[in-house]
């Protein structure tokens, strides 16, 4: 089990630029209250029809400002035999890994995966997809939940930089998501056609589980996603110990969007046609 330090650096928020309609978002970065966010009954969302609009905030550097990383996991099992449950969909994890085993670097040079960890993380390109291989930090921020507020994670903050269709920050408890580093001079993921409420793979031994782009972090690290991503992959979803040091997979397929952005079953949707022309292609 990890222990995490309280040190935190401030970075500023992300500019998502996504395709459609953009809803409008919580300005200045506060932490939105418990009084005004309450907890939401855990419930899987049931699928829709996937549409063209995005629900992400404005295009513009103003949004919430994102601490910095979370200190290291511990190191992922050695071997760690694939479960009996694959995951979501007929796509097999073993596929997925066998197209991403070569990296052509998208990113101009490395991300770290903690602060005070070497950068060692490369964006790579592929065919309709970029991806890297990193650790998974657990991100409990948006809605407050039972398993995500102040007094269960102490980085806790009361928004996402991107919102549901009904405008509200997104439930991490709930909704499997994935964090993409702000834009920098290291990486501008929307120069890669990932936006906000876009389909991921992500795999974790043998098991691939569905998400979408939730939120940003630091612009310097990679490797974050929400409490549901973990809890469906089977990794420790604790926001204070939990998450995995190494064996994360991230595929994200460039210019996808799910609408609305909170409905799960709609990015099983997409991420099973998604990741077979994935394998197709590549």
């Amino acid at each position: 089990m990890r222990k995490r330090t309280l040190a935190l650096a401030t970075v500023s928020g992300a500019a998502l630029l996504a395709a459609g309609s953009l809803t409008p978002a919580a300005q200045g970065g506060s932490v939105l209250r418990s009084d005004v966010f309450t907890p939401v009954p855990r419930a899987r969302p049931v699928p829709v029809n996937l549409t063209p609009a995005a629900y992400a905030r404005p295009a513009s550097d103003t949004g919430p400002a994102r601490t910095a990383s979370r200190p290291a996991a511990d190191p992922a099992p050695a071997a760690d035999p694939a479960p009996a449950d694959a995951g979501e969909g007929a796509v097999g994890a073993a596929e997925l890994l066998a197209k991403v085993a070569a990296c052509k670097p998208v990113s101009n040079g490395s991300y770290r995966t903690d602060e005070s960890a070497s950068p060692s993380v490369p964006v790579c390109g592929m065919n309709g997809a970029v991806f890297w291989k990193a650790d998974l930090d657990i991100d409990c921020d948006g809605q407050v939940t039972e398993a995500c507020n102040v007094d269960t994670d102490p980085w806790f903050q009361g928004d996402t930089a991107f919102h549901t269709s009904g405008d509200r920050p997104l439930n991490a408890e709930e909704l499997p998501y994935v964090v993409v580093p702000s834009r920098s001079s290291l990486w501008d993921f929307g120069s890669s056609g990932i936006k906000g409420g876009g389909v991921v793979a992500v795999v974790h031994a043998g098991k691939v589980e569905y998400a979408v782009v939730g939120d940003t972090g630091p612009a310097g690290i990679i490797g974050e996603a929400s409490y549901a991503t973990a809890e469906a992959l089977g990794i420790d979803p604790d926001p204070k110990a939990g998450g995995v040091g190494s064996g994360v997979t991230y595929i994200l397929f460039k210019d996808s969007v799910v609408s609305p952005i909170e409905s799960h079953g709609a990015a099983v949707t997409a991420g099973e046609g998604l990741a077979k022309e994935f394998l197709r292609n590549n």
